[in-house]
C-alpha cells in the first residue's frame, strides 16, 4: 500500500533507489541507528553494515533485551505474490530477535490483500503457506515456539475488535492525508490500515500478557503508518494502557536490473521458489558497477555502491565483515573484475538455493499446520 503524509510525494521506494537516507532521517525526526550501534551487544549483521539506518525508540528495546524482559516484534506479509530475496532481510532480523527472546507476532494480511488486490481469502491462505511461511521456516525461523503468533487477519476476532477501537481514534481526513484515499476508494480499503494498526498493537492485549514494548522492522516508506499507529496507541493508552511501538528502518534492496525489485517482474528478483539454475542465471545477468572497459575499470576502479552484485553480498551472502571489506577494496582499486565477482556470487547463490530447496520440503509440511 502506498503512503502519503507528504512523504508519498517525497519518496517512492518501488520506483527510485536514489534515496537520501540521511535527509529522510533528519526531515522526519527518525534517530540514526549509527548513534546507538555501540550500545547493542552482538548486533545483527544488517545493523552493523548500515542497512538498518534509522529507528524510533530502539534504545528502549535494547534495554529490554539486556534486562531479559518481555518485548514483541511485529512484521506481516500481504499474500499477493512471490517471496523474493529482498524479503529475506526481514526474516534475518526476526531470527536475531527470536534469539533475544522476543515474542513474534506475524499477521497474514489477507484482509488487506482482499481489499486492495481483490485476492480471495482461499488464495491468500494458499500463498501465505506456500510462499511465505514455508520460506520463513526454511530460512531458519522457528514458528512452532509458544511465543510465536501466526494468524490470518480474517480469522482473528481479537484483532478485529482492536481495529474497531483504533478506528474511533482517527478520522477520514487523517487517513486521506496518509494514504491518499479519495471519495471513490472502497470502504474495505480504508479499513485495512486500521487493521494493520491493530496488528502492531495486538501483542499488548491481555491475551498476550498485557502492555509491552513492540518493535516493527520496516522500510522508510512505512514510517507514516508507524506514526499513525503511535498516535493511536497514545490515544488508547487511557483505555488499554498501550505503549507506543518502536521501529527500525532498513534500506531497500535494488533489483537485479538496477531498477525496483518487484514480485511481478521476474527479471528484477530472485524468487525463493525459483529453480536454482534460474536463480544463478539471473545473477549472471545482473547489473554491476563495472566501467565501460576493462582498462577504465583498472584505472578508475569499479563503482561498488552502484553494483547490484555487491549489494547482494552485503545484504545476504558474505557473513565475514573482513571478507566483504576486501571485496569492496579490490573493486574500488580496479583489481577485481566484475566477471570474477559474478562467478563467485553465482556460486554462493547456487549453494544457498540448493540448501533452501532441501529445507523447503519439511518446512512446507510444518507451514500447513500453522493456519
Amino acid at each position: 500500500m502506498s503512503v502519503g503524509d507528504n512523504m508519498g510525494n517525497l519518496i517512492d521506494p518501488w520506483a527510485s533507489f536514489s534515496l537520501d537516507y540521511d535527509k529522510l532521517v533528519n526531515q522526519f525526526g527518525i534517530g540514526k541507528f549509527s548513534d546507538i550501534i555501540n550500545e547493542i551487544k552482538n548486533p545483527q549483521r544488517l545493523m552493523k553494515r548500515g542497512v538498518i539506518f534509522g529507528h524510533r525508540e530502539f534504545s528502549e528495546i535494547n534495554n529490554l533485551i539486556n534486562q531479559n524482559k518481555d518485548f514483541a516484534v511485529v512484521t506481516g506479509m500481504m499474500p499477493s505474490g512471490q517471496m523474493h530475496i529482498g524479503h529475506k532481510m526481514v526474516v534475518d532480523q526476526l531470527k536475531w530477535y527470536q534469539e533475544k527472546g522476543a515474542m513474534l507476532s506475524l499477521p497474514i494480511a489477507d484482509l488487506e490483500s482482499y481489499a486492495a488486490r481483490g485476492m480471495s481469502f482461499e488464495k491468500g491462505r494458499e500463498i501465505a503457506v506456500n510462499e511465505y511461511l514455508t520460506n520463513w521456516i526454511a530460512l531458519g525461523l522457528d514458528l512452532e515456539k509458544d511465543n510465536v503468533n501466526v494468524y490470518l487477519q480474517s480469522q482473528n476476532k481479537a484483532l478485529q475488535d482492536l481495529a474497531f477501537m483504533a478506528s474511533s481514534k482517527t478520522n477520514f481526513n487523517q487517513l486521506k492525508s496518509i494514504y491518499g484515499f479519495t471519495p471513490s476508494t472502497n470502504i474495505a480499503h480504508i479499513q485495512a490500515p486500521l487493521v494493520q494498526v491493530a496488528d502492531i498493537l495486538l501483542p499488548q492485549i491481555e491475551e498476550f500478557g498485557g502492555p509491552k514494548k513492540v518493535v516493527v522492522p520496516v522500510g522508510i516508506d512505512q514510517d507514516p503508518h508507524i506514526r499513525l499507529t503511535r498516535d493511536i496507541a497514545q490515544k488508547l493508552h487511557e483505555d488499554l494502557g498501550l505503549l507506543t511501538p518502536a521501529s527500525t528502518y532498513h534500506r531497500f534492496l535494488t533489483g537485479l536490473t538496477g531498477d525496483k525489485m518487484s514480485s511481478s517482474k521476474p527479471s528484477t528478483a530472485i524468487y525463493l521458489n525459483d529453480d536454482t539454475k534460474e536463480a544463478v542465471k539471473k545473477v549472471r545477468s545482473a547489473k554491476t558497477g563495472g566501467r565501460e572497459s576493462l582498462k577504465e575499470q583498472q584505472e578508475l576502479g569499479g563503482e561498488v555502491d552502484k553494483c547490484v552484485i555487491y549489494e547482494m553480498l552485503l545484504y545476504h551472502f558474505i557473513d565475514d565483515d573482513g571478507e566483504l571489506e576486501k571485496i569492496r577494496h579490490e573493486c574500488l582499486s580496479g583489481t577485481l573484475r566484475c566477471g570474477d565477482c559474478k562467478v563467485r556470487t553465482a556460486e554462493l547463490v547456487e549453494k544457498f538455493m540448493d540448501e533452501l530447496k532441501e529445507k523447503q520440503v519439511e518446512a512446507r509440511e510444518i507451514a500447513k499446520t500453522l493456519l
